[in-house]
This record gives structure tokens, sequence and C-alpha cells, in this order.
């Protein structure tokens, strides 16, 4: 008997019909005598709803009854899954965020895990029920509802699965794995049946949507055991994320290619190339909680220098009123800029810690095709870069192609 987290996605409780479809496999597992955790997202759609319901009354909405209006969407489908077991003759019992209760901080719309309580839900596994639990949410310390951002359900799945110590999290969504770039981009893709987490961190870090980025750290971090399978196929092992990489020879330099529409670039002109400069342009970005991605400053010349990063492109015009109301001033910036029509492209694999040239093969092979590079960042496994987003997809099927990862 195995305790296993099942977290299903959006478009697996899109309707009643697929809910009754996911209370079926729930079924199955429960009658082979393995204890089951569900967590379920908002029905696909129903979060965006919500959120634009919001903003017909305000348009940029109060995070904290933001918070309040978007939890209920999963309080849906948790009632919805629980009623689909029982009418198959199983014991459920449904729970939200603060009554599980899932501790977070205070960070409204991107509020992170402090603490699990899974006392009642070990009783109540131990009482022969399934328990189902709402993805996305929390409860902070003041007893405020909170939610974890966007895709914040697989880390609810994650976060479970490491406090119940369970055997294993299975992540059920609309693809049937990881694959080595996005199947509507490039047709090709291939799904992967293992993938080191290390790889997967950094797929999900440069725009994989496959899982959330936290949601991976988590499972690194607790050393649970994650697969992603498809809801809507019976068989398949899906993609096993493994904390072992293989030393075999025909393990791929490259793992996967992962690209980020999201993303703005703001360029801050002119300004004195002296020490800590780099700390008054982003600490004031920083404490408005807007995250900064890529950075660039150029060699100084005549005493100034231009000093570029990118942020998430909804966060662009924040982080501009920022740098124009609080810094320009204050450091004696000539200009500040912002480009919103950018992508991000990034390589990811484990093998590029033994091979050399990935870098020039990469630029090579878009410079072949007239893409100009704007920005480049790298680590020991990844290299990314920034170019035009009209080039994103074109961008995307040469790399694939040039490192053979439709090739099994």
């Amino acid at each position: 008997m195995a305790l296993i987290v099942q977290k299903y996605g959006g478009t697996s409780v899109a309707n009643p019909e697929r809910i009754k479809s996911l209370a079926a496999r729930v079924a199955r597992y429960k009658a082979l005598g393995h204890q089951i955790v569900v967590v379920v997202s908002a029905m696909s759609g129903e979060t965006n709803r919500l959120i634009a319901l919001a903003k017909e009354i305000m348009p940029d909405p109060d995070p904290r009854e933001l918070d309040v209006m978007v939890a209920t969407g999963e309080q849906v489908t948790i009632g919805m899954t629980a009623l689909a077991l029982m009418e198959l003759g199983i014991k459920a019992k449904s729970y939200t965020g603060s009554q599980v209760k899932i501790l977070t901080d205070n960070s409204h719309t991107k509020a992170r895990i402090l603490s699990i309580d899974e006392h009642n839900i070990k009783q109540d596994l131990d009482d022969g029920y399934v328990v189902v639990v709402a993805g996305f949410q929390g409860v902070d310390a003041d007893g405020n509802i909170t939610t974890l951002g966007r895709g914040g359900s697989d880390t609810t799945g994650v976060a479970l699965a490491a406090a119940l110590k369970a055997d294993e999290c299975q992540i059920y969504t609309d693809v049937d794995g990881v694959y080595t770039t996005d199947p509507r981009v490039v047709p090709e893709a291939r799904r992967l049946d293992k993938i080191t987490f290390e790889e997967m961190l950094e797929l999900a870090s440069q725009g994989s949507k496959v899982l959330q980025i936290r949601s991976v750290e988590f499972a690194g971090k607790y050393k649970v055991k994650l697969r992603v399978l498809s809801s809507f196929e019976e068989e398949g092992d899906g993609t096993l994320i493994t904390f072992e990489e293989e030393n075999t020879m025909e393990q791929p330099v490259i793992s996967g290619i992962a690209f980020n529409r999201d993303e703005a670039k703001i360029t801050v002109l002119g300004v004195p190339d002296k020490p800590g400069i780099a700390y008054q342009i982003l600490g004031p970005v920083a404490e408005a909680n807007v995250d900064v991605d890529m950075i660039i400053q150029n060699t100084g010349a005549d005493g100034t220098t231009d000093f570029t990063f990118t942020v998430h492109k909804n966060e662009m015009g924040k982080a501009l009123s920022i740098l124009r109301d609080k810094v320009q001033g204050h450091i004696g910036a000539r200009e500040i800029n912002g480009d919103d029509k950018i992508a991000k492209v990034s390589i990811v694999g484990v093998g590029m810690r033994s091979h050399v040239g990935i870098a020039s093969q990469m630029f090579r092979t878009l410079a072949e095709e007239g893409i100009n590079i704007q920005m480049i960042s790298t680590s020991e496994i990844k290299i990314a870069v920034v170019v035009d987003e009209k080039y994103l997809e074109l961008a995307v099927r040469v790399l694939h192609k040039a490192f053979e990862l439709e090739a099994a």
C-alpha cells in the first residue's frame, strides 16, 4: 500500500464529466489499497473569469480581496470531486487551504507556503477516506485567505506530498509528460521518459509551463518523487523527474528547450559607472515585490553605463513608474525605456557540463536565421537568450533541429 498525492489541473476538472472521470481513476487506485490525497485546481478558465470580474469593479484590484475571490474557484471543484467520489461509494472529505491548514506568508496573489498541518489528513486517510484538498490557496497567520500564484496547485500537491511523506506525487495535466519543447510549436517534439530535477527546475524557470517552478523546488528540497501524467489517457508512465543523472554514452547533451513570451526588457540609460549603482536601481524594484530575471550592464564609457534587466510583462509598467519616480532623478540617469516585444529562449541539459561548443552552436544556429540576440544568460546546464518576439517560434524550431532533439 502506498500513499499517493494526485494533483489535477484545470483541464482535468473542466466539467462534471471530467470530474467523474477523475473520480473513476482515483477509485481504481483506492481499490488497489492505496491511500489517496487529491489536489485540484479550479475548473478551466474559472480563475481568469473571476479575475476579469474583479477588474470590472476595480481595474487594479486590491490583492487581499482578489485572493478572497479567486480562491472560490478551487472550493467549487473540491466539493464536486468529493461528491463524485461519494457517488462511486468511496468515503471522501474535502478541505480548503485554510481548513488543512496550509500556512503561508502574507504576500497576496503570490504567497509562499510556510508549513502544513497534516494531522487531520493523516487521520482521515487512516479512517479510509480519500482526502480532497483545494490547490493554489492557503491562509496567513492573521487568518487571511492567500493564493500561491499561477500554477500554485502544483506547489500545493508537492508540499502536501512532502508533509505527508508520500511515496509519489503524480501531477495530472493535459499532456502526457515533459517534452523536449512545446509540441504546439515543434510537432516533432518528443516525450522524455525521465529528466533530472536540476533540468526540470531550469526548464520551469525558463518558461516551460508543465510544472510551476516552486513545485519543482519543493520536490527537489524534500526528495519528493514526482511524475507528470495525462489525465486524458488511461495508460502510460508519463515522465519521471529523478535525482539521478545517468552517465551513459547515449545521454543527450540538451534535454529540452523552454521559452517565455511573458518577459519585458527595461533599460536605464546613462547611469553613473560607480559602485552601488545596481543596488540603487534594483533595490526599489525589489521592495515593490517585482521579480527581476536577466541583468546586463554595459562596459562604462565617459563615466556612465547602460543597465538592462528583464521583468514579467505584467509588471513592466509598475517597474517603469518606480524607476522614473524614485530612481532616475536620484542617480542622474539620462533615460529609461521599456520593451515588451521580446521573448526568451533557453536550452537546458546536464550534458552541457561535459560538452564544449554548445553556446557557439546555439549562437551560430540563430545567426544563420538572421535572429539577433539582445541578452544572454548562462548557468552550468542552461543558456538563455532574449530575442525579438516575432522570431520566437522560428528560434525554437531551428534549435530543436540543430540539437537533434526529435531523435530518440
